[in-house]
């Protein structure tokens, strides 16, 4: 079993910055895909920015304001998010893709962290 555990949401003014982090811990042989998505009420969960086959992607709405590092060695991924916007208020999930010695894929989310950006 894996567990992801984030940190780092809170309660910002438009502008401002924040700074989410996400570790895996647990049965990891390795990963590939892993990063973030959020939800907003009412709305679907949508991705922000993960790594995948060793490249990045964004959303539109992010580029230029996000960005998303890894750490493999440390099995975590962390998302600096600049010149918060109102719109970007959610609940963030960490999301992991883990590889077993076989090949097979499971994905495993964290529990969600609240990211609130008052105007």
């Amino acid at each position: 079993q894996v567990q992801l555990a984030e940190s780092g949401g809170g309660l910002v003014q438009a502008g401002e910055s924040l700074r989410l982090s996400c570790v895996a811990s647990g049965s990891i042989f390795s990963m590939d895909r892993m990063g973030w998505y959020r939800q907003a009420p009412g709305k679907e969960r949508e991705l922000v920015a993960v790594f995948s086959g060793g490249r990045t992607n964004y959303a539109d709405s992010v580029k230029g304001r996000f960005t998303i590092s890894r750490d493999n060695a440390k099995n975590t991924v962390t998302l600096q998010m600049n010149s918060l916007k109102p719109e970007d208020t959610a609940a963030y999930y960490c999301y992991a893709e883990v590889v077993s010695p076989v090949g097979s894929r499971s994905g495993y989310w964290g529990q969600g962290t609240q990211v609130t950006v008052s105007s």
